[in-house]
């Protein structure tokens, strides 16, 4: 990377999967010039480099700023609770837009290089997915509906940014809970049932791709809306489904439902799959490897999980092949018990 010219540099969100993989991943490229923010309530998130900083609180951000002069920010940052944003919308606005917009207010002052992450669920996925960045977006939901907003914040505030929309990202998180893999992961370890979708369809990638992608465009900067979604498509089910083989957990805790039957609250989307090929054109290369990386690892049918048991599986099965890519696995960020002021959690 070209050291100089990109530090220092913020990276937001950290206590969410991909602000949390990134922070430590160039922070070890980088070192102490690289710091990371997280809400004042994720407060067993800490240590060297991390900082306690609301982003919808204005004055707060604009001393960061003032302090350290970035000229690069990877904003991660937003409440993707889907429940809680449905229920307290002007906390998600709050957050996933005012919070933006002070973030790109201290970007423009101090002409700071913006990659801004977005998220497939500005879309309602009522059709066959493979979104293209020229469909528009129609959120069925208050957090995607927000996350439109910020884009628009991002494009008024900083109109040379990159908006990145993502789908799911897999990486290890902090507390053990956050992200597809760590919450149904958790639910199988404990004995739980786990209820996910057939028909909300997704375009998961590794963070690992996710991170080399970030530093290539902080390197060679890339104006304007790029969807980033991984090149398989799989459903939240076959997600869980991967996660329960993987993980050798109980198969009868997996349980599946159409997504009709959620709930009024909060409503889901369904077939959010995007199409990233204007990305790799951009940048001349596919920047995602598939995940699951082996195709032997993706679902044949609904009862997969309770055929495919051929090797014993593990918490080690799951670091080594759906935290980590395993074609090109980056560094393991420290566990959370390293993070919790070194008090020991089982």
């Amino acid at each position: 990377m070209k050291e100089a010219a990109q530090l220092p540099m913020l990276i937001t969100g950290i206590a969410g999967v991909p602000g949390y993989n990134a922070f430590h991943y160039f922070r070890s490229r980088l070192g102490e010039r690289v710091i990371g923010i997280r809400q004042q309530s994720m407060w067993p998130l800490s240590g060297d480099g991390i900082v306690a900083c609301d982003i919808e609180d204005a004055s707060s951000v604009e001393r960061l700023w003032d302090q350290h002069r970035f000229t690069t920010l990877l904003n991660c940052a937003g409440s993707c609770r889907l429940k809680s944003c449905e229920l307290d919308p002007e906390m998600a606005h709050r957050v996933n837009v005012a919070g933006t917009e002070n973030m790109m207010r201290g970007a423009r002052k101090h002409g700071a290089n913006v990659i801004h992450l977005s998220i497939d669920l500005v879309f309602s996925g009522h059709g066959d997915g493979r979104y293209v960045e020229s469909d528009t977006p129609d959120p069925v939901t208050v957090y995607g509906a927000k996350m439109v907003e910020a884009e628009e914040v991002v494009r008024r505030w900083c109109p040379d940014a990159c908006i990145l929309r993502i789908s799911l990202p897999m990486g290890i998180s902090f507390n053990g809970h956050a992200g597809a893999i760590d919450w149904i992961a958790s639910r199988f370890k404990n004995g739980k049932p786990a209820t996910l979708y057939f028909d909300e369809v997704r375009t998961p990638k590794y963070t690992d791709c996710m991170n080399r992608l970030f530093a290539r465009l902080i390197d060679d900067p890339l104006p304007g809306i790029y969807h980033a979604g991984g090149p398989r498509r799989l459903s939240l089910f076959e997600i869980a489904q991967i996660v329960n083989v993987v993980g050798g957990y109980d198969p009868k805790l997996l349980r599946g439902c159409p997504r009709v039957d959620a709930g009024p609250i909060p409503p889901r989307a369904g077939n959010v799959t995007l199409d990233s090929s204007k990305l790799a054109e951009a940048i001349g290369a596919q920047p995602f490897d598939p995940w699951p990386y082996h195709d032997d690892l993706v679902p044949e049918d609904r009862l997969w999980h309770c055929q495919s048991r051929t090797a014993e599986g593990s918490v080690d099965q799951i670091q080594q092949l759906l935290y980590s890519n395993p074609n090109d696995p980056g560094e393991v960020p420290p566990s959370r018990k390293e993070l919790w002021s070194g008090r020991r959690f089982d």
